[in-house]
């Protein structure tokens, strides 16, 4: 497939190339939820045998299949129940032949009160009395619950089989973070008298759903889980039962424990038979507590909960396997708690105990004078068991909820029971030898790779699509799991994958990562970004823009030093040196992909590249992006001294992994208050009683900023009417205004759209331009604006604007024809991005444009206001200063203009507006300050470099410094640097500056024509030129830069000024770091960009 650049100035030129046959669509990855399977829903029917799944979907299935309803409480993003509502909105059927019925409910006080309400209803079909009903939970919706729950306990021999399914999340304010609590609903079964089983991982999570909807016939039963980490993890699991599969095993497992007889046994004994008939039917091994490590041991750890329990059962048998004499008891059913099998599976042997126990925070975890729930069970056991003449010493481990458990930090728990060192330190290695022999993936077969990007990144997504390829190949098992900081940079998202031949058990963030992807080099800054990277690892680093001899400035000195000290190899990716990509971001993720695989995996490429088109992009995308990479990746030499370098002594130690705050990354998009349609009345009201309707008469109330109204006094053409750039000067008289504006001050313009358009949409709409609208201010909803609708299409509606995709998802809900209902929610989802691009981009469709092509879609003026966006003012910089020119302010404006696919001529909104002013005609005006501002002595040197329009401040910097000197002041030196593509035409403002520099008030005019002679020459060119002069301005007199345009020639420009500072250090004598100089200089004002 060959990428065609969306021109904003017309269509695409040159000629096309004919496709052989139909072209293949282009295939968008959505991502649904981190709770699903590699982001993605799945249909109920694709359960079973070897599935790639999360622990929350498997627990979903076997919710909605063996449940009547459910009713479930889940925070908007944490999805606990998006999968049921999937499927019924599929009209899945559940075991019993019709969909479940799923009631997402609000968690408030009263909570549950539905759901008893439904079971002990006298309209109840009685044929329901003995299937179960189930809840879906976070443990921190459990509190508001409560009183439902003590009902349905108290009430429990002529109710339901009730179960909950609980996934162990809740926020906290303190580390402002996700945790994971257990000890609520510890203390809540505690309570009420529920029986309470825990899964220890994905991979038993569908069993041990299936179990306490079994154990609900019993008594009612909480399923805790860890929702963070092991919840939201995507693996493949080997055993899945497919909804016949789980309903028959349900049958077949009530039958034999339901005996008239076994009723009266007691609970202990019941659960204990319950659970000898699971395992007979699955054929598994399951215990009420699971046992792992030394036959022997000296010391064993008692825990409870997901990834306490898995972490520490591998941790422990490790050990074990090195000779420690280290055990762990994991809970597997909490209550009842079987203290005799308890009992009877702690070794005679044991010494010590440790209880790892949950506890709220850290203020429980420092008193003394609190223990954890668990310890007080095992206390009790064991103090009153009568097995031991001299019991086991015990002591409570408490951790708070925060806590996040590696298996370094369960080692570190180990050791408090064990008085003998666990790991042997071999401190003349070098290496950290407790981390080293702490891998519980063996290296060998497995591999892991980690991915740090922000949330709003084109290839945010692309680690999930990755491991859904990577997954596609049977032999090997995959892992993935994401996790989101939105609290740094406006939003982070790291993902782990391993790869590995055998079964995936690791619920930990990857410690050893064969590569590490890191997609915006501020992270380096931030966090440890290579941490444990394995001997010879690779490191992916998106660097934009950068050359090779820059790249050592750009990284810290830590980061170099890790990379070289574990012989690794770095590679850079440069999306913007390919054009398609620079203008369409979206590409970004197939350029990724393809790059992941060539680094990555680079014997898997061609196969890779295949599998990864099958999920998303084109075959033809990939080929063309794998093409790109020969100039969009390199792989740079890593220099052996890098690891010799001398870290700041004030230097602290950077995070290695993310605070996960949200399971969504952060929502950008801002609501839009509502807006009102009122009669000519109200105005009238308001006008006749104005201060009983606190009426104000002002200037463009809506807008928030102090507004000015000024006149034209000169608009004149400063380029050749035959020349195809249309740059003018403009200049308003302030008369008594009152407008006062500093020099580098920018000019804020409240456009109105065009008249003769307004008056065609208002007769295609066929609206009433008489009609008054009342509008909330966008900026303070309090203040409302009386206009007609006329008044509010020329001045407040953008109806000639762009429209987001949040507009078409609006305008859908009007939609009549379904038809074209169905084509706005495709333009404003996900599977329209590529025509929503080209309409936006090439077509540069307006709202106007939209409205007139789905006329079914009819929305009033009412809604138009409401669904619009508001039309915002455009900022120029000022080409004047005021103490030469008091009474006027001066623009410099290129005109905005292009030809759509249609032929009809577009032009920008306010450049139009302001080309077409005459002499005289009113403009409303705000200022708006800037960081262009002179140096505070008037002998420091002037370094300016503008592009174009980029010139405007300069123009009020040279008045300033002629002003200056008119008055006798001695000024410094002023250097000029202007750039554009030929003398003739764009020479703006030429005889002003020739006369400035024969006044002596510009020192030098380094004048860059690009395209007038052979080779190309800028604004970087002609400062190079004259390095002694920049170096003299620049350096000894202690002058500022300035730099006005496009952002093209900030890296180039900025490698002149760092050559400046080189050359002058090294004549000095001295050594000095150029890039840190330009940072000093930045945080002096002395080097200044406005750039756009």
């Amino acid at each position: 497939m060959h990428f065609q650049q969306a021109e904003s100035n017309g269509p695409a030129q040159g000629p096309v190339t004919p496709v052989q046959g139909p072209e293949k669509p282009v295939k968008d990855f959505i991502h649904e939820s981190s709770s699903l399977p590699f982001g993605q829903n799945t249909p109920l029917s694709s359960f079973g045998g070897p599935t790639y799944s999360t622990a929350q979907n498997l627990i979903q299935q076997v919710a909605y299949t063996l449940s009547d309803r459910l009713w479930t409480y889940s925070p908007t993003t944490f999805d606990l129940d998006v999968a049921v509502k999937y499927w019924l909105e599929a009209r899945a059927h559940n075991a019993y032949g019709y969909p479940t019925h799923v009631e997402s409910m609000q968690t408030r006080p009263g909570a549950a009160s539905i759901a008893l309400g439904y079971m002990f209803s006298k309209d109840f079909d009685l044929k329901k009395r003995h299937t179960p009903q189930t809840v879906l939970a976070s443990s921190a919706s459990l509190s508001y619950l409560q009183t439902a729950l003590e009902q349905l306990s108290l009430l429990y021999t002529v109710a339901n089989p009730f179960v909950a399914h609980v996934a162990a999340i809740d926020y906290t304010g303190v580390s402002s973070s996700l945790v994971t609590d257990y000890v609520s609903t510890m203390r809540l079964v505690e309570e009420l008298g529920f029986a309470l089983v825990a899964s220890s991982s994905v991979h038993e999570s569908q069993h041990m759903a299936l179990f306490a909807t079994l154990l609900a016939s019993i008594a009612p039963s909480i399923h805790i889980y860890d929702g963070i980490t092991v919840g939201r993890e995507t693996t493949r699991v080997i055993d899945v039962f497919d909804q016949s599969g789980l309903y028959n095993n349900y049958k077949a497992i009530l039958q034999e424990v339901s005996s008239p007889s076994r009723k009266s046994i007691r609970i202990d004994t019941r659960v204990e038979h319950l659970l000898k008939a699971f395992n007979g039917e699955l054929g598994t091994d399951y215990g009420l507590f699971e046992y792992h490590g030394h036959p022997a041991p000296d010391a064993v750890l008692i825990t409870f909960g997901t990834v306490e329990s898995s972490l520490s059962a591998q941790v422990a048998s490790t050990l074990a396997k090195d000779g420690a004499r280290i055990a762990v008891l994991s809970v597997r059913v909490y209550r009842p708690f079987v203290e005799d099998e308890f009992l009877r599976l702690l070794p005679n042997s044991t010494k010590m105990i440790g209880v790892l126990g949950q506890v709220t925070d850290s203020e429980a975890v420092t008193d003394q004078n609190i223990s954890s729930i668990l310890y007080n069970d095992v206390f009790a056991a064991i103090t009153f068991s009568g097995v031991w003449q001299t019991p086991p010493s015990i002591i409570d481990i408490k951790y708070s909820r925060e806590e996040i458990w590696t298996p370094v930090s369960v080692a570190a728990a180990l050791q408090l029971i064990l008085k003998k060192p666990l790991i042997q330190q071999d401190n003349a290695s070098g290496e950290n030898q407790e981390e080293r022999s702490l891998q519980l993936l063996d290296s060998a077969i497995a591999q892991q790779y980690v991915f740090w990007d922000t949330d709003d990144s084109p290839s945010a997504n692309a680690p999930l699509v990755f491991g859904s390829a990577l997954s596609k190949d049977s032999s090997s098992n995959i892992a993935t799991r994401s996790r989101h900081d939105n609290l740094v940079l406006g939003g982070l998202v790291r993902t782990d994958i391993r790869k590995s031949r055998q079964t995936i058990d690791a619920p930990f963030p990857i410690d050893a990562p064969d590569l590490v992807f890191i997609g915006d080099p501020k992270l380096l800054d931030l966090f440890d970004t290579v941490k444990g990277l394995k001997r010879g690892g690779k490191v992916l680093l998106k660097l934009p823009g950068v050359k090779d001899d820059e790249i050592e400035k750009r990284l810290p000195a830590r980061f170099q030093k890790a990379v070289s000290a574990q012989g690794g190899e770095l590679f850079i990716l440069d999306p913007s040196g390919i054009e398609v990509i620079a203008n369409d971001p979206a590409l970004e993720t197939y350029l990724l992909q393809a790059a992941f695989l060539r680094v990555g995996l680079p014997n898997l490429e061609k196969v890779g590249l295949d599998k990864l088109a099958s999920i998303n992009g084109s075959s033809g995308i990939f080929d063309d992006s794998a093409k790109y990479l020969e100039q969009a990746l390199r792989r740079i030499e890593v220099p052996e001294d890098w690891k010799n370098l001398a870290l700041d002594s004030t230097s602290v130690n950077l995070p290695s992994d993310i605070r996960m705050n949200s399971f969504v990354g952060f929502n950008k998009i801002e609501t839009e208050p509502p807006t009102y349609l009122r009669d000519w009345k109200t105005a009238a009201k308001g006008l006749a009683f104005r201060e009983a309707y606190n009426t104000k008469t002002a200037l463009r109330p809506d807008l928030a900023t102090k507004t000015y109204n000024v006149h034209v006094k000169e608009n004149r053409r400063l380029t050749p009417l035959t020349y195809d750039r249309n740059i003018f000067h403009i200049e308003f008289d302030l008369g008594d205004s009152g407008l006062k504006y500093e020099i580098g001050e920018a000019l804020g313009i409240h456009a109105e759209n065009d008249e003769v358009q307004v008056e065609e949409f208002i007769r295609f709409y066929k609206l009433d331009p008489e009609e008054i609208v009342e509008v909330p201010s966008r900026e303070d909803p309090s203040v409302l604006e009386n206009r007609t609708v006329w008044q509010a299409l020329m001045q407040n509606v953008d109806i000639f604007g762009r429209p987001p995709k949040r507009f078409y998802e609006a305008l859908a809900e009007f939609a009549d024809d379904p038809s074209e209902q169905h084509e706005l929610q495709a333009l404003g989802g996900a599977e329209g991005a590529t025509e929503f691009k080209r309409r936006a981009e090439v077509d540069t469709v307006t709202y106007a444009d939209i409205l007139l092509e789905f006329p079914s879609a009819h929305p009033s003026f009412h809604d138009i206001v409401r669904i619009v966006s508001p039309m915002k003012r455009r900022e120029y910089s000022i080409a004047s200063c005021q103490k030469v020119t008091p009474n006027s302010v001066a623009l410099m404006i290129v005109v905005v203009g292009w030809v759509d696919p249609k032929g009809r001529d577009r032009f920008g909104q306010a450049t139009r507006y302001l080309n077409k002013m005459r002499v005289g005609a009113s403009v409303t005006v705000s200022v708006k300050p800037s960081v262009m501002k002179l140096p505070p002595s008037p002998t420091q040197p002037l370094i300016m470099a503008g592009l174009g329009t980029g010139l405007a401040p300069f123009r009020a910097f040279v008045q300033h410094r002629a002003w200056e000197k008119a008055q006798g002041k001695e000024i410094g030196s002023v250097l000029l640097y202007m750039g554009s593509r030929h003398q003739r035409e764009e020479y703006c403002y030429g005889e002003e500056w020739e006369a400035y520099q024969d006044a002596g008030v510009i020192t030098l005019l380094g004048r860059a024509f690009s395209r007038d002679q052979p080779q190309k020459i800028y604004i970087q060119d002609r400062m190079r030129q004259t390095m002694g002069d920049i170096i003299q301005a620049y350096l000894k007199e202690e002058g500022a830069f300035y730099l006005c345009g496009p952002t093209w020639p900030v890296p180039d420009v900025t490698n002149v000024l760092e050559d400046a500072i080189a050359r002058d250090a090294k004549a000095l004598g001295r050594k000095t770091d150029p890039h840190k100089e330009i940072e000093r200089l930045k945080d002096q004002l002395r080097y200044v960009l406005e750039v756009y």
